[in-house]
């Protein structure tokens, strides 16, 4: 149950903060408007929020798994939302960084 919990807040922080990060590019790259930036602020400070619900007490753990979660969750983001097609070494990559990920929140720590 606790990897379920663990996945899932990481797949909802990474939905928040990329999510975010893409409205406020749409807004100001993209020239959509003050209400995308502000959307992707909101969704930005959801992502400060969510990361505490992790069960892991060290903030520095949980941010660096997040990292490599958020390289795999960017790469798909880009597929659905731009169109964007990542190649093998994209692909190899991310399953490098969500093996770090495994590694950093489940192996056996002192």
């Amino acid at each position: 149950m606790l990897v379920l919990r663990t996945v899932l807040l990481f797949v909802l922080a990474a939905l928040a903060e990329i999510g975010g990060a893409w409205l406020v590019w749409q807004g100001i790259r993209e020239h959509r408007g003050v209400t995308f930036v502000c959307g992707g602020l909101m969704s930005l400070c959801v992502y400060g929020f969510v990361a505490t619900l992790q069960e892991e007490a060290a903030f520095g753990r949980v941010l660096a798994a997040y990292g490599g979660v958020f390289v795999a969750s960017s790469l798909a983001w880009g597929v659905v939302a731009d169109g964007y097609r990542p190649d093998r070494y994209d692909i190899a990559g991310a399953l490098v960084c969500l093996a770090g990920v495994g590694l950093i929140m489940f192996a056996p720590h002192r």
